[in-house]
């Protein structure tokens, strides 16, 4: 185990032989670090946290403090960090609250660069990329795949869905939907993420079936009830259709609107 002598760990926690611990990095609490991951110095780790094998946890970063919470009262809620997840320096993570989960879940290699946050009661998904200062408001839901840009902002309650693109200096206050790309300074889409979706080896025929279905749905002059429907029973066999016609039937904000609309 290699600990630096100037690392400060008291209570139950469990480190593995092959964990790197850096200078002056704080370790409190209830916490089980996996095998193979990496803390980098003045890291700061309280409460009620797992973190899994072979992360890289880069210095300053924060993770498993009080949430933000003016009715917080201090329950043994907790933060859940998978496998292979990268956290850069001065990242902040903190736990649940007994409004919500309890718990605040970050899913495996999921990518949270300089300076971002995720607040309490947050699930970010598989292979989430936020950008250099994306912040997650309380109870933000973040699908698989999806990438949030720098100086974005997802307001509490909000949910991005899996393999979407939010751009940079985006604020999000309503629900964007699997597959799409928002932007703009309230959230509104452009349109399907061609270029994630690329990249994540969709095939170009699903790809433009999506784009298909994003017009009926969106850029229709159909109400959107009635353009669901529609979508359902010309499409409704195929899974990613399922999944973003799951989304909208389950929005409790609202959906963004297309930029065109």
């Amino acid at each position: 185990m290699k600990v630096h002598e100037s690392a400060v760990i008291e209570g139950n926690v469990e480190i593995p032989e092959d964990a790197e611990i850096g200078a002056f990095t704080v370790i409190e609490g209830n916490v089980k670090i996996g095998r193979g991951t990496k803390i980098g110095n003045r890291v700061t780790i309280k409460g009620n946290v797992t973190i899994g094998e072979n992360c890289r946890i880069y210095d300053g970063a924060v993770i498993g403090e009080e949430p933000q919470h003016l009715k917080y009262a201090g329950e043994e809620s907790s933060v859940e960090i998978g496998n292979r997840v990268v956290i850069r320096e001065y990242v902040t993570v903190h736990r649940g609250t007994r409004f919500d989960k309890m718990k605040t879940v970050i899913k495996d290699e999921a990518m949270l660069m300089a300076y971002a946050h995720v607040a309490h009661d947050c699930v970010v998904g598989k292979g989430v990329i936020m950008a250099n200062c994306a912040t997650l408001g309380g109870h933000v839901e973040v699908g698989d795949y999806a990438f949030i840009g720098g100086l974005s902002a997802v307001h509490q309650w909000a949910r991005v869905g899996a393999y979407a693109m939010v751009g940079g200096l985006t604020g999000v206050s309503l629900d964007v939907p699997p597959f799409t790309v928002a932007s703009g300074q309230h959230a509104k889409l452009y349109g399907i993420n061609v270029v994630g979706l690329k990249r994540r080896g969709f095939p170009s025929e699903k790809i433009a079936l999506l784009k298909k279905v994003y017009r009926l749905l969106f850029r229709s002059p159909l109400p959107l009830r009635e353009a669901v429907k529609r979508v359902e029973q010309e499409y409704g066999d195929v899974p990613e259709v399922r999944m973003l016609l799951e989304f909208l039937r389950t929005t409790k904000r609202g959906i963004a609107r297309d930029a065109g609309s």
